[in-house]
């Protein structure tokens, strides 16, 4: 085998510290300690030895540490002296890691760990540091041998000790001390102890990412469910992918377990199916595999036990199966804790784990999920197989109860008949009533008719002739009309169409005159008469008059509405929920032909009869319509009105569908204001919840979802946003070019936001390939920028420079925007010397911002040249001056280079020679650059000048700039002076043309240039 050089072994540890963390990485540290032993160079021994625990930590394999932690430590006792200021510190500081490694060995025996733990208080002592490391260790080794008086000692050692530079973060810290006091119960103390890392004050590189984890369950009994959601949503991003946070994904997985999101758990443990096989870290397995068990144990309650699950050491296996596996290995790695530490500590804590039960039935998330699927138990089993027969007293109420309902047309009648339903069947037929019996197959034929069912009209003919033997004859006419309307939903001929509704009208016609329900009864054939009817001329008149509300479908509509007003005009006072439904008609007719003033009061009228006729579920659709119409019209204030009314209408409304809409209405209005971002959200996210219940999660629940997103940027919440986002970002981008790119510069946006340009460029990019056939260039153009800052921002030069030269080439094609054409140039200037600062790169540079002044000239040129006088546009003026200032700055940058690399890149040129000695090496000028800054910088500020009291700051800027910089060129005076000046016009300034602290930082900067 070829032995690695030095050299390549140092390579090796520098691409391996930067390599992602998991096994991969270990193998190869591994390697190189090898390596490194082999050719006999101690210090690069050791610094492999220090890489290779480092590694083990940020892995599922941290408790490997402690064979090269020894050998390190072996190294520092043979010649202490070997190791400098901050080797010596990293070796005291991996004791801690040790530690841990070594409590979370069950097969390192209790009195080695005891011994390690005396070991690293002797040696801390000794080095002079404080105990606070190690009574924290102690805190954590009593409490998982059951020893509750040592670990309460310890804690309050702990927090007593002075901290120095071998305590752990606060961050770390503080998870410590909120964690114990979660195993004591006290919720609410760990979460006040958890504040300062929830709230990013203080951080590290696994914080907040484990607080968030393990602050789930205790916001969850506390009732505080939005804090619970947020910390899941941003907690699991942060989390996800991360093997050292294994225990902290089954933390998240075992969240929603017990918070009603069961299928979000089998996809956080399908992502994590790489990790389910037994890992080196006993305790990170025991910890990670709790979650997953209190997830499969949930779901088999849930009759998803013969579901399949992830596969374990590569064998597939059903959910049932896994938990049986998971439990055994699972509690075989706690018994041996138990046997080590001579308790049953951790044996008792992990089955306490894995038997939560929900803390709460369903909280939503926002994010997508897939549901669950049907359990096999409710396919096979029959709800009447398992019903036990009823008592007739409950029976009777039901039946009352599901009578009156129907009567009232309330939501929930179809729940409390198909209750009944269940009650009947499993009645001996012989004992039930024939007038409930036909009841029950009259709701069962109306379901089937609403579901499109091939046999719908035969069974309404069976349930009207059922009711015309038992002589309910305002019954048999209602199944009469039923007939009808289910065979214009099947697409019959228009002649039997009529001749069924002639035959429902003359069924209700034919009722007694004492019958309380005939007007009712001949009403409501009318209405459907003349909601059919339209229909029927509809198809009558052929293609593209096929739908009664489609906007410029104007044929027929004089006639409709002349029949729908007469309608409310002969019912409006007897029988007002009919005529509030005709009402409503009349508004969407109004609509389709672009009368939207006409619609509003009618739609407004309707809602009000059917709250006054005791149907407020009635009107929420005329309000939520009304609520859209005032939007496109732009008065936001009646229009949340409007919603606001039909969410307080729909509380007995029991289609998820209807929920959904109402609040996904509501959540868009409140979304326009700039205050009400929190209860967008909340609308938001109910609605996307109720939209998944009724099936529609990739509809209207991806439009909810896009809502939430927005209502959590609105309120700060990047990656709760971005989370939600991502999750519907499949179901969105099937909704049309258009949104397609909104929802990608969306993202893009987020992620901008959370510090990951490499994936927010990616975003703009797709965004700009989808744009990019469209006839208007200025979107791609836009797209393709915001990519290349991205790239720029990731020091992806090359990528950059090219995005940045297609959105130039695109905003040329426009011929109308010279602002964006200079930002580019002059980002494409910025970029040129980073590549590599050689006279070439600052040559185009320079020829970059030379350019951008160019265009800018032109555009105020050509302004100047109108045969009209015209006011020159501020911003162009701005721009110019903007582009003379970064232009000193460029130079600024080439002189400091040049300075600190004592010469300049120039040097590498062929042509060069000692000939231009007198300025340096490569015959640099700078005094000449200097003296360019100063009068670029100074012609910058007399243009801010011009353009007023807006552009104070701008000015103090320039002349800042050009004051140091002659300072820099020894006219210490000179630019006093210059700064002195602005100072003084400022302090002339009428109050309040100043912005606040501007002349406070002026004369600051003026008395450190003159000290």
């Amino acid at each position: 085998m070829t032995m690695l050089t030095r050299e390549e072994i140092e390579q090796g540890l520098v691409e391996n510290r930067n390599s992602p963390n998991g096994t991969a990485r270990n193998a190869h540290a591994e390697a190189l300690v090898g390596a490194a032993e082999a050719i006999g160079d101690g210090p690069l021994f050791r610094t492999a030895l220090d890489n290779l625990i480092n590694a083990y930590l940020w892995s599922a394999e941290s408790s490997k540490m402690l064979v090269p932690f020894a050998r390190l430590l072996q190294e520092y006792d043979k010649d202490p002296g070997a190791f400098g200021r901050w080797d010596a510190h990293s070796l005291f500081w991996q004791f801690k890691w040790v530690a841990t490694a070594i409590g979370d060995s069950p097969e390192i025996p209790l009195q080695s760990a005891v011994g390690w733990l005396e070991e690293m208080e002797r040696r801390y002592r000794i080095a002079g540091y404080s105990e606070r490391p190690v009574r924290e260790s102690e805190l954590w080794l009593a409490d998982a041998i059951g020893d509750d008086d040592r670990a309460e000692r310890a804690h309050r050692a702990w927090l007593a000790a002075e901290r120095d530079d071998m305590s752990d973060c606060h961050a770390c810290e503080l998870n410590g001390q909120g964690a114990y006091a979660v195993l004591r119960g006290e919720d609410a103390r760990a979460l006040e102890l958890w504040q300062p890392v929830l709230a990013g004050e203080r951080t590290c590189a696994e914080e907040p990412h484990r607080v968030l984890a393990t602050s789930l369950l205790p916001l969850l009994r506390l009732g505080r469910l939005e804090e619970a959601r947020s910390h899941h949503v941003r907690g699991y991003r942060m989390a996800r992918g991360n093997e050292s946070l294994l225990p902290s994904i089954g933390k998240h997985i075992e969240f929603c377990a017990l918070s009603g999101n069961e299928s979000r758990g089998l996809e956080i443990l399908a992502e994590h199916a790489a990790h389910m096989s037994p890992l080196v870290n006993a305790d990170d397995q025991l910890a990670f595999h709790g979650g997953v068990l209190v997830l499969l144990r949930r779901l088999t309650e849930l009759g998803h036990g013969r579901s399949p699950a992830v596969p374990y050491e590569g064998v597939p296996h059903t959910v049932s199966e896994l938990y049986e596996v998971l439990r055994a290995s699972s509690l075989d790695i706690a018994r041996r804790f138990d046997a080590r530490n001579g308790t049953t500590r951790v044996s008792d804590r992990f089955l306490a784990r894995i038997g939560r039960e929900p803390l709460v039935d369903v909280l939503p998330l926002g994010v997508r999920s897939s549901a669950l699927p049907q359990p096999a138990a409710a396919v096979t089993a029959p709800a009447a197989a398992t019903a036990s027969p009823v008592p007739a007293a409950d029976l009777a109420e039901l039946v009352e109860r599901a009578r009156q309902a129907r009567e009232q047309r309330h939501p929930a009648a179809d729940a409390l008949w198909a209750e009944v339903g269940v009650r009947v069947d499993a009645r001996p037929q012989d004992e039930v009533d024939p007038l409930l019996a036909a009841d029950v197959a009259d709701h069962r034929a109306l379901t089937a008719a609403r579901g499109g069912a091939e046999n719908a009209a035969e069974l309404l003919a069976a349930v009207r002739d059922r009711y015309r033997e038992l002589r309910q004859g305002e019954r048999a006419a209602l199944a009469e009309l039923r007939l009808a309307s289910a065979a214009a939903q099947s697409g019959a001929e228009p002649q039997r169409i009529r001749e069924l509704l002639a035959a429902a009208l003359k069924a209700a016609e034919a009722l007694d005159a004492d019958e309380p329900l005939r007007g009712r009864r001949i009403a409501l054939a009318e209405l459907s008469a003349i909601r059919v009817e339209s229909y029927l001329r509809s198809l009558e008149d052929g293609p593209g008059h096929e739908h009664l509300h489609e906007p410029g479908q104007d044929h027929g509509h004089g006639e409709l509405a002349a029949e729908l007003g007469a309608f409310v005009t002969a019912y409006g006072e007897a029988l007002p929920d009919l005529a509030a439904e005709a009402e409503e008609m009349l508004g969407r007719v109004a609509l389709s032909q672009g009368d939207h003033e006409r619609a509003l009061p009618l739609l407004a009228s309707s809602a009000a009869r059917s709250v006054a006729a005791g149907l407020p579920w009635q009107a929420v659709d005329a309000l939520v319509l009304r609520a859209g119409v005032l939007m496109s019209l732009e008065r936001p204030e009646e229009a949340q009105e409007a919603a606001r009314s039909a969410l307080e209408h729909s509380a007995e409304v029991t289609e998820p569908e209807t929920h959904g809409v109402v609040r996904l209405t509501l959540a868009d209005i409140l979304l326009r204001r700039a205050d009400a971002g929190a209860e967008a959200a909340e609308h938001a996210l109910t609605a996307a919840h109720w939209f998944d219940q009724a099936g529609l999660t990739a509809d209207g629940g991806a439009q909810a979802r896009l809502v939430l997103a927005r209502a959590y940027a609105r309120e700060g919440r990047h990656a709760d946003a971005a989370e939600v986002l991502q999750s519907t970002l499949p179901d969105l981008l099937e909704h049309g070019e258009g949104q397609a790119v909104s929802v990608r510069e969306f993202l893009g946006d987020l992620l901008r936001q959370l510090n990951d340009p490499r994936a927010a460029a990616e975003q703009y990019l797709l965004a700009a390939e989808v744009a990019k056939g469209w006839e208007d260039t200025r979107p791609q153009a836009a797209l393709a920028q915001a990519a290349a800052e991205q790239l720029s921002a990731a020091r992806l030069d090359q990528e950059a420079t090219a995005a940045y030269e297609r959105s130039l080439e695109l905003f040329r094609v426009t011929g109308d925007a010279p602002i964006a054409e200079v930002r580019i140039l002059r980002s494409l200037a910025w970029l040129a010397p980073r590549g590599g600062a050689d006279a070439a790169a600052w040559a185009r540079a320079r020829e970059l911002m030379e350019q951008a002044s160019g265009v800018l000239e032109a555009a105020l040129a050509e302004y100047a040249a109108k045969a009209e006088p015209c006011e020159v546009p501020a911003p162009l003026r701005a721009e110019l001056a903007q582009t003379w200032l970064q232009l000193a700055q460029v130079l600024d940058w080439r002189v400091t280079s040049h300075e600190q690399s004592g010469s300049d890149d120039d040097d590498a040129d062929a042509g060069a020679d000692a000939e231009g000695a007198a300025d340096g090496e490569d015959g640099l000028d700078v005094e000449a650059l200097r003296l360019e800054e100063i009068e670029l910088t100074a012609r910058a500020g007399e243009l801010y000048a011009e353009l007023g009291p807006d552009h104070l700051g701008d000015r103090l800027q320039c002349v800042q700039y050009a004051a140091w910089t002659e300072q820099e060129i020894g006219r210490k005076d000179a630019g006093a002076t210059r700064l002195a000046a602005l100072v003084e016009e400022l302090r002339g300034m009428t109050e309040g043309v100043v912005p606040e602290g501007l002349l406070e930082r002026a004369q600051s900067s003026l008395d450190s240039l003159r000290s």
